[in-house]
């Protein structure tokens, strides 16, 4: 009878084990996912303010719409991504967009002085801070939950309930390659 009683309190041990780890794993996907709401907030915000951007950009660069038709279907496919490792690529190519948008703007001195479009520049900066802080939080959840399903005991858990390794929000290969360029100073 000892034995069996202590088979039942080993297998319960196990039991609350495997569970905490389990419960572990859906608390660090939830917290991923918690924070990627937070960033698709000001994904939000910022969808908003680009077609503002670009109305008020068309009159000064009408000869740009390629730039402009760029940022427009970015736009257009980041709203539209449902997963979020489509949202990061989706919104890596925009990031890219809008960073060809703003060096075409360099060349329009009356659109940089003008005070709507000071605005919504000013505006949008705001909403990008805001949003690289959203993702760095978010990279760090995506962390920790990547550790708890690479580490071991929790791996073995997660294998047995496809739990798998996400993807970090990056800034993209594009803009990976203008980071890695030194940059060129004209005088």
């Amino acid at each position: 009878m000892s034995t069996m009683l202590i088979i039942i309190i080993v297998a319960v041990v196990i039991g609350f084990f495997l569970v905490s780890l389990y419960n572990k794993l859906v608390a660090y996907k939830n917290n991923r996912e918690n924070a990627f709401a937070d960033i698709d907030v000001q994904l939000k915000q910022r969808h908003d303010l680009i077609p503002q951007l670009v109305s008020s950009v068309k009159g000064y660069m009408d000869h740009e719409a390629g730039v402009l038709t760029r940022v427009t279907e970015a736009r257009s496919k980041a709203i539209n991504a449902t997963s979020i490792d489509g949202k990061i690529a989706a919104e890596q190519e925009l990031g890219a967009a809008l960073q060809g948008l703003q060096i075409q703007v360099e060349a329009y001195p009356d659109l940089k002085a003008s005070s709507n479009f000071l605005q919504l520049q000013n505006e949008i900066s705001d909403v990008e801070n805001k949003l690289a802080a959203a993702r760095r939080y978010f990279n760090s959840a995506t962390r920790e939950f990547n550790v708890a399903v690479q580490s071991f005991p929790s791996n073995l858990i997660a294998g047995m309930f496809g739990f798998h390794t996400e993807k970090m929000f990056d800034v993209g290969e594009v803009e990976r390659e203008r980071l890695d360029k030194a940059p060129d100073i004209k005088f």
